[in-house]
């Protein structure tokens, strides 16, 4: 089940698979305490299994209202259950209400592959984040024109 949670909720997962089991303070974002982020996770038996953070963020110059996409992470043991794709699908309903331009990440080269599968477009080369890895800038379009 989709819900939402609190930011000392996705700090688990977060050191876990995006930080190399990192200390939490290590897994702080800028903006995770702003009024209009907010954090969902996938719950399962009581256990959060999947999360996601999605910050305000108008990244694309004169697209409208963006909305950026973080610390996605899922546990190991329940990867490629469609359980981040249900946090995605969640979020851009939920953004969508807001009547949100675009939903954007800077998507890890080993995800890529996920987030077109969603309909997110690539709109950078590689690039390389030091100690984190190689991403890719990428974009959803929301407007339902």
């Amino acid at each position: 089940m989709v819900k939402f949670i609190s930011k000392e909720e996705v700090l688990p997962l977060r050191s876990l698979v995006l930080r190399n089991g990192k200390s939490f303070e290590h897994c702080l974002f800028d903006g995770d305490d702003a009024y209009d982020t907010f954090h969902l996770g996938f719950e399962l038996d009581g256990e959060i299994l999947s999360i996601a953070t999605f910050m305000r963020n108008d990244f694309f110059e004169g697209e409208g209202e963006g909305y950026q996409l973080r610390g996605m992470a899922t546990h190991p043991d329940y990867g490629g259950k469609g359980y981040g794709a249900a946090l995605i699908r969640f979020a851009i309903e939920y953004l969508k209400e807001y009547q949100t331009s675009y939903l954007w990440c800077n998507a890890r080269s080993t995800a890529a592959a996920f987030y077109k599968k969603i309909g997110f477009t690539t709109e950078s080369p590689e690039f390389d984040i030091p100690g984190i890895g190689f991403h890719y800038e990428m974009k959803l379009n929301l407007n339902q024109k």
